[in-house]
């Protein structure tokens, strides 16, 4: 890749300035400052997104799964369905949609 980019482009700034650009850079989770200076000039912007939240989402999602095939293996042993599952799987359900529904409206301020 060194090879390919055989010209410079040079400029001056701030001390100021310089230490913008660098703590843009370590937000961004870039290390390397040619990088960052190269993908800002070409692309005009980064997004860097903290999936925390859609994470939890995913282990929520497994934990409620597992539940449901919990209490479809007891509905196959015994023949009957007890009314404690059906509120934890109401309570999974709810829990899911409620995340589901903050990861869409965190989503909907990025546009």
């Amino acid at each position: 890749m060194a090879k390919e980019r055989g010209v410079g482009i040079y400029f001056k700034v701030s001390e100021k300035e310089r230490g913008l650009i660098g703590k843009r850079c370590e937000e961004a989770g870039i290390r390397n400052l040619s990088a960052y200076l190269r993908k800002m000039a070409l692309n005009g912007y980064i997004i860097r997104l903290d999936i925390t939240t859609l994470k939890d989402l995913v282990r929520l999602m497994h934990v409620t799964a597992n539940n449901v095939n919990q209490i479809a293996r007891r509905i196959n042993e015994t023949h009957s369905v007890y009314f404690e599952d059906m509120q934890d799987l109401q309570q999974g359900y709810s829990q899911v949609w409620s995340g589901v529904r903050n990861v869409l409206r965190e989503l909907s301020k990025l546009t």
